[in-house]
Order: C-alpha cells, then structure tokens, then sequence
C-alpha cells in the first residue's frame, strides 16, 4: 500500500471538544482540494467526532489509527471547500 504523504500537520494533543473539531476544521479550511490534513491527538471522543464531522462536511476520511496507548492519527482528504 502506498504512503500517504500530509501537506499539513496539526497537533491538538491536549485540547477537548469543541476546540479539536475548530482547530482541525480551520485548518482544512486553509488547504486546496486534494491536499491532505494529518492530526494527531489524544481525545478520545473527538476520535470518533472528527473524522464523522469531516464526512458530513464533504472530506474524506483516508485513515483514523490509534498509534500508541493515548494518541490517534487520522488523515483526512479535503474533497470540497
């Protein structure tokens, strides 16, 4: 499988709702279609929020991974402005 390379990064670790989906919203705001967004964070709930709140708003969804025993990534595709 090939390597999904991210034209953006943001780190929310530490941050809770709604200051995750903010964040990561604004940012996918400020990229072109077809770059791809990588956050990584450490809320659990906004695990599941973000990646649905980024489909309902068009985006897709490329992966949501749990990396270690706290922190997740998930890369998002920005499909439409």
């Amino acid at each position: 499988m090939e390597e999904i390379i991210a034209d953006k990064r943001i780190d929310i670790r530490g941050l809770k709702c709604p200051y995750t989906f903010v964040r990561s919203k604004l940012a996918i705001e400020s990229m072109t279609s077809g770059e791809v967004l990588e956050i990584t964070m450490d809320y659990p709930e906004a695990a599941v929020s973000i990646p649905k709140s980024m489909q309902d708003h068009g985006q897709r969804v490329l992966s949501v991974d749990k990396i270690n025993g706290t922190d997740w990534v998930i890369l998002i595709r920005k499909e439409r402005d």
